[in-house]
């Protein structure tokens, strides 16, 4: 029989193992929960969503833009909000990377919820939170579904414009480019083209698409002509175009029934129906919205959770710009 002092010894080892566990449990899925500011910041998603509203009400565009600040967050080094640093003279950020120049937008809209939080909830919330919940409240506000947003991100005290340069899929990019650029994160076939839905909401640049509809045979003439019109073979390089021609201010699944009539705007998206193996996915998004959008949330909770900054990592920046003195 086991002596009580060895007995508590063995209690306690396993007391201590059953800890590590738990431990370990919380760090494989992030340390991101569903409740994170419940007690400290009750009030953050009504105050996130009442600043996009009035966002999205003044240019529904924005929704769009947002989403896409968010895309090309999480694929830097994770969601953790680097995208929105500001460079200076001794910092170089990701704004400037080349996805990213004359691309990305929304931050003085991230600046205003920022400071709505801040007034009520000072040094409590991380701009990765407030930029995962104003990607969500975008799609939302243009109907489309809805989702739980995990939280408990910390922002990022670093950037990396040569991974942004890198790691975020171009619109020149071929079908097996973008799976393994998905992939690279965690994610994938399915996942990426219910990602590449969000291309239903807001508009490109003339830069983006001009090759594809000038010079690629994987289109439709008349769709082809109508770009021409707006994005001349040369110039015009800010010139912009709906992503999707139909309902570009309505999130759905016309993106989709336009890549099988051959109507991608990008060449990147009408990639995934090119005689390639996401055309019977496409098919069944373009015939069927509901599974689209239960894809579409999937897969946004999952890109939502690439490698963030949780615990003591990072820091809770009091300006999304730049980091904390």
């Amino acid at each position: 029989m086991a002596s009580s002092s060895t007995a508590t010894t063995t209690t306690f080892i396993t007391l201590a193992i059953l800890s590590f566990l738990s431990l370990l449990a919380c760090g494989v899925s992030g340390q991101l929960s569903n409740s994170f500011y419940a007690r400290s910041c009750p009030t953050l998603q009504s105050t996130v969503r009442s600043a996009m509203t009035q966002a999205v009400n003044k240019e529904p565009r924005m929704a769009a833009s947002i989403l896409r600040l968010f895309f090309h967050d999480c694929f830097v080094n994770g969601c953790d909000a680097s995208i929105l640093l500001d460079d200076t003279a001794t910092f170089t950020g990701e704004k400037n990377a080349f996805p990213n120049q004359n691309s990305v937008r929304g931050f003085d809209v991230i600046d205003t919820i920022k400071s709505n939080v801040e007034a009520k909830c000072n040094s409590t919330v991380s701009c990765a939170d407030i930029l995962a919940l104003a990607a969500r409240d975008g799609v939302v506000l243009l109907g489309g579904p809805t989702w739980t947003v995990t939280m408990g991100r910390r922002d990022a005290t670093t950037a990396s414009q040569s991974a942004a340069n890198s790691e975020i899929p171009s619109p020149l990019a071929s079908l097996s480019t973008l799976t393994s650029m998905f992939a690279a994160k965690g994610l994938n076939e399915r996942d990426m083209t219910a990602l590449s839905g969000a291309h239903t909401i807001g508009q490109a640049r003339c830069t983006t698409f001009r090759a594809h509809v000038y010079n690629e045979t994987n289109v439709d003439a008349r769709f082809a002509a109508t770009r021409q019109q707006t994005c001349p073979f040369s110039g015009g390089d800010d010139n912009l175009a709906p992503l999707d021609i139909q309902t570009p201010n309505k999130f759905g699944n016309d993106y989709y029934r336009n890549l099988v009539a051959r109507r991608g705007l990008l060449h990147s998206d009408q990639e995934l129906f090119n005689n390639g193996t996401q055309d019977a996915l496409v098919r069944q998004y373009s015939n069927n919205n509901a599974l689209f959008a239960s894809d579409f949330v999937n897969a946004m909770m999952k890109m939502g959770t690439i490698t963030p900054l949780t615990g003591t990592s990072g820091e809770i920046r009091l300006n999304c710009r730049k980091v904390n003195s």
